[in-house]
């Protein structure tokens, strides 16, 4: 029986090799390949020839009635020549340098051509010529690659389509499709890749649109009831021990840190598992946050886990942490990749045993020798490196942990139901008192002298200066600054007066961590860095951002390694030095100096570049969607996200007749845990 699934093998004319090559698509089922869409069309709709004009691009459909004539001329370059009969007319038609065309343009073929109308000859020049588009006014245009051509995909396409048309189940239920005025599964399949006309094209992307929105949505809202149905831990602390701990913060807490905290404190006496996103500006107080609900957990005897993307930033953590939780029950460990093996079995052996109650790490903490004694709550540090995936697999390393996952890059609304749609979100919107905006002022190159008179000046009040570049060494192709030179000139400039450090990314752990803390302690007055400084350095009195390059960086970039200076009560600064050559590289400028607010930075980021680029890589959890366009199509997004919560919460909707096609695309699409 013939089925979906079946591997894209079994369509005539895919052999072991093409099999391969489709891989490289995506694709390795039959649905893989009916669903690969095109990204655009051809429009083969004909022109009126009487009325086009000079050097107009136009499309005829007609027949080949004159011997086509090659003649050579030049070095290389060819002339095909021949008539069509278009109508009741005869056009002539010349394609130059495509000789291979010869084999197609024979005599009594129907064509179609496209080209551009030479209105003083009458003619016209040929860009492509196809043959059986007669029936079709829209030729599909694939994303395709080195490993398959257009040729083969239109083909095997064609194929699978006649083949499997039958057994295309519809997924939407009928109350859906009525409502929204819908296409069945399969007429959406085949005008997707076959559309008669516009108009088809563009209900059968509306409908594509909505079902992989819809679909994407349902599962996140599975994942979202599932983990709500699961009995968690009921972390019933001791209140006054807590109000104890937060009277030991030597600040106050501001109103947003307040109400998150009594969020997550709610959270945590349910007998539910929470599943609790964290968002806050740069230096918005999450991690004292974060501290007073691992403290919660370790005063009602269960284990916190922390997860950070990188161990620079673990070990910071556990560093600062470990100042917060002096005088408490908490007992910190730190597990990296990095660690020797001696030191890692001890760790394991307390992590187990449940001496240790906060564990800090990275991705080690998910793998599978890790055996908590009790955990309790998993916290995931700069969410956005870490996909739905990852934040299930922590979860899974107690019995049902409460997770909470923090980020310091914001997330437009648009991104957030999307990725982040299986989660409750609560929001630090407020930065501490006394914080001053940062001041931020774009140079041009020829400007970069003013930069080091200010950097000289600033220095001379006391202040500590961050200087980024986005290159390590120099580079033969890209014109721009590099940490490595840039450290030399500083060096130069700066010594002996000023203390000039270099921080990079291929610096193994133990020289990092002693420039940072040599800048930490005054020690160092000027560091030199890489992006490798984007997150979670903190140090009050550092006061300066200085910026080379700064159009190389993307905006949500720019704005955390801003972020690293205004964490004390001076005034700070950052300057970017930059020559955008993009329209595009402006904005990201003008963007930076006009607000120092990352919600309005990140919708801004959005706008420019595409929900995919945003929160980075496939890692990111942002779903890479088909056809849908999370910032062009929000209306739809949101409409399809409450679609499908209505659904779900909806009593007995799986054993409904209608929803049975659903019931088996859940149990297919299971979210998968893995780490690449």
């Amino acid at each position: 029986m013939k089925s979906l699934q079946d591997p894209v093998s079994t369509i005539r004319g895919v052999g072991p090799k093409t099999a391969e090559a489709l891989t490289t698509l995506g694709i390795q089922t039959v649905e893989d390949l009916l669903t690969y869409f095109p990204s655009r069309y051809d429009d083969f709709a004909p022109t009126d020839l009487e009325t086009a004009k000079d050097k107009q691009k136009v499309t005829i459909h007609g027949t080949i009635v004159s011997e086509p004539v090659m003649s050579r001329f030049g070095y290389r370059r060819t002339r095909l020549g021949f008539r069509v009969m278009v109508g009741h007319a005869v056009v002539q038609v010349v394609y130059f340098n495509q000789p291979y065309l010869k084999k197609q343009a024979v005599m009594d073929q129907d064509v179609t051509i496209m080209g551009t109308w030479n209105a003083s000859r009458q003619e016209i020049q040929g860009t492509k010529l196809l043959t059986n588009q007669q029936d079709q006014e829209m030729g599909a245009i694939y994303p395709a690659n080195k490993h398959v051509h257009q040729a083969t995909l239109r083909k095997l396409i064609k194929i699978a389509y006649h083949n499997y048309a039958n057994v295309i189940a519809t997924l939407l239920p009928i109350s859906l499709r009525q409502r929204y005025q819908l296409l069945d599964r399969r007429t959406m399949i085949h005008d997707m890749h076959f559309p008669k006309d516009g108009s088809a094209a563009r209900a059968a992307r509306r409908t594509a649109a909505y079902e992989e929105f819809f679909l994407f949505q349902l599962r996140l809202q599975s994942i979202r009831r599932a983990n709500r149905q699961k009995d968690g831990n009921q972390i019933l602390y001791n209140n006054q021990e807590l109000r104890d701990f937060i009277k030991t913060i030597p600040f106050e807490l501001t109103g947003a840190q307040k109400r998150v905290v009594n969020e997550i404190c709610r959270d945590l006496r349910q007998p539910y598992q929470m599943n609790r996103l964290l968002q806050g500006d740069v230096g918005s107080g999450k991690t004292i946050v974060a501290a007073i609900a691992i403290n919660a957990v370790v005063i009602a005897g269960y284990q916190a886990a922390l997860m950070a993307p990188t161990e620079i930033l673990a070990a910071q953590h556990a560093q600062k942490l470990a100042k917060v939780f002096v005088g408490t029950h908490v007992n910190i460990g730190l597990l990296t990749g990095s660690m020797n093996t001696r030191q890692k079995r001890q760790m394991l052996k307390g992590i187990k045993d449940g001496s240790i109650n906060l564990i800090i790490g990275t991705h080690a903490l998910i793998q599978e020798q890790v055996d908590y004694a009790n955990l309790g709550l998993a916290i995931i540090d700069e969410q956005h490196r870490f996909g739905v995936n990852q934040r299930q697999q922590l979860r899974m390393k107690g019995v049902h942990p409460d997770v909470l996952a923090m980020t310091a890059t914001p997330i437009p609304r648009t991104l957030a139901i999307t990725s982040y749609g299986e989660m409750d979100v609560s929001i630090i919107d407020e930065l501490p008192a006394g914080r001053q905006p940062i001041k931020t002022t774009w140079l041009k190159s020829n400007q970069a002298d003013q930069a080091l008179q200010f950097l000289k000046g600033q220095l001379a009040q006391g202040a500590q200066v961050y200087v980024v570049s986005p290159l390590i060494e120099q580079s033969e192709t890209l014109d721009v600054q590099n940490a490595t030179d840039l450290y030399q000139e500083f060096v130069e400039y700066f010594a002996p007066q000023y203390q000039v450090g270099l921080l990079h990314g291929r610096m193994d752990n133990e020289q990092k961590e002693q420039v940072m803390q040599d800048f930490q302690d005054n020690k160092i007055q000027v560091m030199v860095a890489t992006t490798v400084i984007e997150v979670g350095v903190d140090n009050p009195n550092a006061t300066v951002m200085l910026i080379y390059d700064a159009d190389r960086f993307g905006l949500a970039q720019l704005h955390q390694l801003r972020g690293r200076v205004g964490r004390g009560q001076q005034q700070s600064y950052c300057l970017l030095i930059a020559d955008p050559k993009t329209e595009d590289g402006v904005k990201r400028m003008q963007t930076m100096v006009e607000t120092n607010d990352g919600f309005v930075v990140a919708q801004r980021d959005l706008e420019l570049r595409g929900s995919g680029d945003v929160l980075g890589n496939k890692q990111s959890g942002v779903p890479d969607f088909k056809v849908g366009d999370p910032v062009a199509d929000l209306k739809m997004l949101q409409i399809a996200r409450s679609d499908a919560a209505n659904l779900i919460n909806t009593p007995h909707w799986d054993l409904r007749d209608e929803n049975q096609p659903l019931v088996y695309y859940l149990t297919r699409h299971e979210l998968t845990t893995h780490f690449d």
